[in-house]
């Protein structure tokens, strides 16, 4: 078993990319297959290095890894080879319409109420007429004489596919200028290449029809691939995804905090009938099983996402977090803050709370109860029991319990209305930072 994921590098791969990419590298390690990262990058306008080593960054931090790693702009010379072989073939045949033209023509047939099909004029052109179009400055572009037969294969996820290629119009597969399209290089090279095994988006599937007409005609036995086609991803509005990806590139979910375990486990199972869990890799792994991908399309939903991260950070141990922690914070830290994060972006904030400087609201109203409260401050050292000894010695003397009690205090020690336990932040803030903010808060 061989699978591939075959980016363009002309962006930032988004969520929809990565779901191909973890279906892919999870299929393949769970079946201990080979995974090929191959850049998809004859698109010299758009695409760029910087992007390719942005995808390999991306993939790095998902913690998919690759046993192979191929460029298309390293084989263009192979291309040229099964570009020579189809036009020999009578397979590619020179077309020199202009957008213009084309346009007319589909016009024409939906006013006749006809699907728009390219009606193969340019393969009833004589010789002669082929010199004479040269010969006036016209370069020829290249389609893809479709068989007219029906492609049908079994697939992983949507089951029974058909694809009648006499309602598919004939692919330009070569550009004027001689370069090669995606549709063509995608099947030399995956035939090339040895790839068994392609899951890609459910868009794709007339495109898989087309493709195994080429991969015939090149050549390759009926039956070579085996395919799955993952139902379309889209927004919790149900709106598509794509047009909203900005905010979804993987780039801005890891600066945003979230982590790569909680999104490999719930783009695993998204749109399947297994719940995302929080696991490790192994058993993502062990768990992954395409054939419960529904063929309905799926909401990436961004609450669920950020819950499984909740959940994600909570059961990391201090070992774990520790690069990503602010220098000085210690397990104590983190054990204290870990229960009360959504991302880890929050962390430095909660830094700032026990050892920093933090801007709390000022509490006037509760002036005389505050200065009452650092009176009652318990001499240091601190542990874990003095949050409760000084609650209880406030009890006493102010005659305050629970919100009016518990709140001016989180105000004016931490900024905020909840958060982690008072008890476990008071002895990492200690006596000074304590004091000065109950004075902050009085004074504003």
């Amino acid at each position: 078993m061989k699978v591939r994921f075959a980016p363009s590098p002309t962006g930032q791969l988004h969520v929809g990319n990565a779901r191909l990419a973890v279906a892919n590298w999870l299929f393949a390690r769970r079946h201990g297959g080979r995974f090929l990262l191959r850049m998809d990058d004859t698109d010299t306008q758009r695409g760029s290095k910087a992007y390719e080593e942005g995808i390999g960054r991306d993939l790095t931090w998902l913690g998919l890894d690759w046993d192979e790693y191929a460029r298309q702009s390293e084989r263009l010379a192979r291309y040229e080879e099964v570009i020579a072989q189809l036009k020999a073939d009578g397979r590619l045949y020179p077309c020199f319409e202009s957008e213009l033209e084309l346009k007319y023509k589909r016009e024409q047939r939906l006013r006749e109420g006809k699907p728009p099909l390219y009606d193969r004029a340019m393969l009833r052109m004589t010789e002669e007429q082929r010199a004479r179009a040269e010969a006036n400055g016209k370069v020829p572009y290249w389609r893809f004489k479709l068989s007219g037969t029906t492609r049908t294969w079994q697939d992983l996820v949507m089951g029974e596919c058909h694809v009648k290629l006499s309602a598919v119009s004939d692919p330009v597969l070569v550009r004027a200028d001689g370069s090669i399209l995606y549709t063509l290089a995608s099947v030399i090279d995956d035939v090339d290449m040895g790839i068994t095994h392609i899951l890609r988006g459910e868009d794709h599937v007339t495109n898989t029809g087309v493709q195994l007409d080429i991969a015939e005609a090149i050549g390759t036995k009926v039956g070579h691939f085996t395919f799955g086609h993952l139902p379309l991803l889209l927004g919790q509005d149900g709106g598509k995804l794509s047009k909203r990806l900005g905010g979804l590139s993987l780039s801005t979910l890891r600066h945003d905090g979230i982590e790569p375990r909680a999104l490999v486990a719930y783009l695993a199972r998204l749109g399947s009938s297994d719940d995302p869990q929080v696991a490790d890799m192994a058993e993502i792994i062990q768990g992954y099983d395409i054939s419960h991908v529904s063929r309905s399309a799926a909401r990436f939903d961004v609450p669920q996402l950020l819950g499984l991260n909740r959940r994600v950070l909570h059961s990391m141990s201090y070992e774990e977090i520790r690069p990503r922690l602010p220098e000085g914070a210690d397990e104590a830290f983190w054990l204290a803050i870990r229960g009360n994060i959504d991302l880890a972006v929050e962390i430095a904030h909660w830094w700032a709370v026990v050892q920093g400087d933090i801007v709390a609201p000022s509490q006037p109203e509760d002036g005389a109860f505050l200065r009452q409260a650092a009176q009652l401050l318990p001499a240091e050292p601190w542990d874990e029991t003095v949050w409760k000894r000084w609650i209880d010695l406030i009890k006493a003397e102010t005659g305050r319990k629970g919100k009016k009690l518990f709140l001016p205090l989180r105000l004016a020690l931490t900024g905020e209305d909840a958060g982690p336990e008072l008890a476990a932040l008071l002895p990492l803030m200690g006596r000074g930072r304590v004091l000065q903010r109950l004075e902050d808060a009085v004074q504003g």
